[in-house]
């Protein structure tokens, strides 16, 4: 019996709608293969989730009065006005995301969103304007310069300068670059500011294991305790509901795993009585709480001190605003290039005879056009996201998950008090998972030995991952009589314990047996039969001529079974 799920898919692709689109079952020349109408919308949804922002540690438009302390780190009304800007980022990231999300979709047809990307957030953040305003930038004068920059990179695209540099870039650095993306997905998943707060900065080392409660944070250092290692609630919640429940529904293949896996930890990091939760009473948590609470979910938060923020004045600093439009132009073509060509190839969009993909010169417009307009809104540089992976995994791979993501970020904006209130050990785990079973405890084991500075880290994340997922899928199968059992499970290696070989050494075993001879290893011969001490004496040189003798009529395959 046909389900509801197939009716609207194969209805939708039969529509004007499909045939836009290129669905599946379209009709079309150049229909996607796999793209289905349902599985388009769920696809934009988990992108939607996963987007998230550190632009507000920059400061934004907030100055800093205290004289003491240049960075405001303990300053209360500067982290208060912090805190509004963080909420103005929300209002403008979704504003922006919706509008270029949208149009990538509708007119490039392909399953990429855009937002302030993470990368340049960083960049911009940390090393143009600086933590909270302590670069050589200043943020109105970088909004100024990337204001600049769209419209230069709106030139280079309707010259075709943009796709000729995806083109001529090497494939090897191309296909690298979707690998470089997914280590830089993993990181971002593991640390503080956007994930689930498993590594950290260090001194002797470049990073190092964490995993402790924020507040216990070396207030000069950053740097975790070791009293205070792998002990942190929030973390354990990201990593068990977030990350193994995800990967356990992934595995099964159920539709929205990677949506259920955040929502399920946001609801339980509201509750302020716990020791997971996101509004810590502190002056910041009271007020993220007020915010929560007061608004009563549904309300507009106008972009207060953010808007229309750039400095045009350039007398006597030039300099800076040279600096600052040279960076953000070489970053950001390198960035945007690589990200879109990467989703492009991770969507199976790209032509390799061409090595270019559908719609291209349009997308890069898009693109461009969204810089310029994100920085009035008080952004960084809007670029395509690599979180739209999360889309494309769930099986995205048309205009139409886009256009859903962007109208995810439109809603958000009536929503900010319920969006503003997901808490980054919520999405951190998302951006780790790319496969599951065998191969992610395998990604596991990769990366977090650099990550950590640990091969041992790796080690015993890869085995407890992989001791966890597989356990558990293996109970759920004996559980339900065989009925429930993992897709692919054809693809699964065995488990070490069930290789050929056994616990014991094999000289224990023949010595077990009773043979004399046990530090002896047994032989095997051509047709993979144990050869026994009977066998080997049979094998003596003169039993072998005698055999083998020209006298000896019988075929040559029957005369190897003799010596047998």
């Amino acid at each position: 019996m046909t389900s509801i799920t197939t009716k609207i898919d194969k209805a939708v692709a039969n529509s004007f709608v499909g045939r836009r689109f290129r669905l599946d079952g379209s009709g079309h020349a150049k229909s996607r293969q796999n793209a289905r109408f349902l599985t388009e919308i769920r696809a934009g949804l988990a992108t939607f989730f996963v987007n998230t922002t550190i632009l507000a540690d920059s400061g934004g438009t907030c100055v800093c009065t205290d004289t003491t302390d240049p960075i405001c780190t303990s300053d209360t009304d500067y982290a208060l006005c912090v805190g509004v800007i963080r909420r103005d980022f929300i209002t403008a990231t979704a504003a922006i995301s919706a509008l270029t999300s949208f149009c990538m979709g509708l007119f490039a047809n392909m399953p990429i969103a855009l937002a302030p990307g993470m990368g340049l957030n960083a960049y911009f953040a940390y090393t143009v304007v600086g933590f909270h305003g302590s670069g050589p930038v200043s943020y109105r004068f970088a909004l100024t310069a990337v204001f600049v920059e769209g419209f230069i990179f709106v030139a280079l695209s309707l010259l075709g300068l943009r796709q000729w540099l995806a083109r001529v870039i090497p494939a090897s650095i191309k296909l690298s670059a979707g690998v470089g993306i997914g280590l830089f997905l993993t990181i971002i998943g593991l640390t503080y500011s956007a994930g689930i707060g498993v590594i950290v900065g260090a001194t002797d080392t470049p990073l190092e294991l964490a995993g402790c409660p924020q507040s216990d944070l070396d207030p000069t250092t950053g740097l975790c305790p070791n009293s205070s290692k792998m002990r942190a609630p929030t973390m354990w919640l990201g990593i068990f509901c977030g990350g193994f429940l995800t990967a356990i529904l992934l595995a099964y293949k159920v539709k929205g795993a990677i949506i259920a896996g955040i929502l399920l930890v946001s609801i339980i990091s509201w509750p302020r009585t716990t020791s997971v939760t996101y509004f810590t009473y502190t002056p910041v948590g009271n007020d993220s709480f007020d915010f929560f609470k007061k608004k009563k979910v549904v309300t507009f938060h106008g972009i207060e001190k953010t808007l229309v923020a750039q400095e045009w004045d350039l007398a006597g600093v030039s300099g800076q605003f040279g600096l600052a439009l040279i960076t953000f132009l070489y970053v950001d073509i390198l960035d945007c290039t690589g990200t879109l060509y990467s989703m492009a190839r991770y969507a199976g969009a790209i032509n390799e005879e061409t090595q270019d993909f559908e719609g291209s010169a349009v997308a890069y417009l898009v693109d461009a056009l969204g810089i310029s307009i994100g920085s009035l809104f008080g952004l960084s540089p809007v670029t395509a996201f690599i979180e739209s992976g999360a889309g494309i995994s769930e099986g995205g791979k048309t205009g139409l998950t886009t256009m859903t993501t962007g109208l995810c970020f439109f809603i958000s904006i009536f929503f900010a008090p319920i969006f503003a209130s997901i808490p980054p050990w919520a999405t951190g785990c998302t951006l780790i998972i790319a496969y599951f079973g065998d191969a992610l405890p395998a990604f596991l084991t990769l990366a977090i030995m650099p990550l950590t500075y640990s091969i041992a880290y790796g080690l015993v994340a890869g085995i407890i991952s992989y001791a966890i997922i597989n356990t558990i899928t293996w109970l759920i199968e004996v559980v339900s009589g065989g009925r429930i059992v993992v897709p692919d499970r054809e693809l699964k290696e065995p488990w070490t314990w069930k290789i050929k070989g056994g616990l014991l050494p094999f000289w224990i075993v023949r010595l077990a047996k009773g043979k004399r001879d046990f530090w002896r290893e047994e032989e095997q011969n051509s047709s993979g039969l144990i050869q026994s001490d009977a066998t080997n004496e049979k094998s003596s040189p003169t039993a072998f001529a005698e055999t083998t003798s020209s006298t000896d009529s019988t075929p040559t395959h029957e005369r190897s079974n003799k010596v047998i």
